[in-house]
């Protein structure tokens, strides 16, 4: 088969990366996950001391970020200026400071040359905010995952308690809306359904259901194409 691309867009909290990782696993290909890579700068940026909404300071910061995505079955792994941040990047607040940086132009120019140059190689799947619209506009598939505010906080309780991180309900619930907010209204690449993408509401459904669904639309898409 030759190669395609799948990108899956959507509000935080959506399951995306879930879901993504297991249709990459289904189908053989590559799961990237471009919200590790505004994780892993914003790990950068906090660890160096520099105020996340210092947008300036913030884009100098990246002539000393060297960021190396690995790619492994199943995902893939981040290294940051040679250092393994796979789960270091995994923490609510990093996720809440990669919404920050993530808005800012030159780094959204930054990860998008990657992302795309992975593209380029292999058959991927790839999930965040413009995947659809501006990352990989002539993908073969493209889907707009969503699901309730409520369930989505539910979900990312659940992920952090099996951490073993303490995660209050109602304040996961209003980092996601914090984060629905600036994702949607950013000036640069904001969240929205890319015209010809196939919406899918996952509020009720189980994990097996939107794999289906999701492997369902790409079987027709890619058939198309």
């Amino acid at each position: 088969m030759k190669r395609f691309a799948i990108a899956v867009d959507g509000p935080a909290g959506s399951g995306k990366s879930t879901v993504a990782k297991m249709v990459a696993k289904r189908l053989g290909i590559i799961y990237v996950d471009t919200g590790a890579m505004y994780r892993t700068v914003a790990l950068f940026c906090t660890e160096k001391g520099i105020a996340l909404a210092d947008e300036a300071a913030v884009v100098a910061a990246l002539a000393d970020l060297q960021m190396k995505i690995v790619p492994e079955e199943g995902g893939q792994r981040i290294f940051l200026n040679g250092r393994d941040v796979t789960a270091e990047i995994r923490t609510a607040e990093i996720g809440k400071g990669a919404s920050t940086v993530a808005a800012y132009r030159q780094v959204r120019a930054r990860m998008v040359e990657l992302q795309q140059e992975m593209a380029r190689e292999h058959s991927v799947i790839m999930d965040g905010r413009d995947i659809g619209t501006v990352v990989l506009p002539d993908a073969e598939v493209k889907i707009y995952l969503d699901a309730g505010v409520e369930e989505r906080a539910r979900r990312r309780v659940g992920e952090l308690q099996e951490k073993g991180e303490t995660a209050d309900f109602e304040e996961i619930k209003k980092m996601i809306l914090e984060r629905d907010y600036n994702d949607m209204h950013r000036a640069h690449s904001p969240l929205k359904r890319a015209a010809d993408a196939v919406s899918l509401d996952s509020t009720g459904m189980g994990i097996d259901a939107v794999l289906q669904a999701i492997l369902d639309i790409v079987a027709e898409r890619v058939k198309e194409k």
